[in-house]
């Protein structure tokens, strides 16, 4: 927790609980991680909609609206991939103390980069979400086209190509995309997450 002392301002600044109050939901990150083309974006961008549609407010960073801005110095390194993990928790660490629903829909491969998210973030409020669709059936979507070019040895250190990906031991939500419908996924993150987002008076 950060030194109050020596940032006086955490002192005079409205409390979290206020904010959730004034929202009537509990600020939460939902973490996506699985292969690229798995599915993490277009559950994400469903379940954002299905949120806003029963009165709460979101908000989804994925990689290509984060890369473009508050990440756009750096590149795909060890170090950079790390440190765009870094500042991606740090972000839905404000966003989630501010009582909003965060979504973040990155691979962050390894149990390493996920921990340090959780840490920064607060496990309370840091749910794990793994899209555990296969890597056949990610290359076969292949919607970037992304798989073929690490095939061809355009990219280097590709997620499930040339670079590993290490599936999380005990996600809080597990989906796999290959034949449930956007709508089921969204249905069972719903479930568990209800309970999650709730706020009552006495949180404050």
């Amino acid at each position: 927790m950060e030194n109050r002392s020596v940032y006086p301002i955490f002192a005079s600044m409205e409390p979290r609980g206020a904010k959730e109050r004034l929202l009537s939901q509990r600020g939460v990150t939902l973490w996506f991680t699985g292969l690229s083309g798995s599915g993490k974006s277009t559950v994400a961008v469903a379940l954002e909609r299905r949120l806003s549609a029963q009165g709460h407010l979101c908000r989804i960073l994925d990689g290509d609206n984060v890369r473009c801005g508050i990440n756009s110095d750096l590149g795909f390194s060890e170090t950079d991939r790390r440190e765009n993990i870094r500042r991606i928790a740090e972000v839905c660490k404000l966003f989630t103390s501010t009582g909003i629903i965060t979504i973040a829909a990155f691979v962050s491969p390894t149990r390493e980069l996920r921990r340090m998210a959780s840490d920064i973030i607060g496990r309370d409020d840091f749910v794990e979400i793994y899209v555990s669709t296969p890597l056949e059936e990610c290359e076969r979507r292949d919607v970037k086209g992304l798989y073929a070019k690490a095939r061809r040895g355009d990219i280097a250190d590709f997620t499930g190509i040339s670079a590993p990906f290490e599936a999380p031991e005990a996600p809080d939500i597990e989906i796999d995309t290959t034949n449930a419908a956007v709508d089921e996924c969204v249905r069972r993150i719903m479930e568990k997450l209800a309970p999650r987002i709730a706020f009552a008076a006495e949180n404050d």
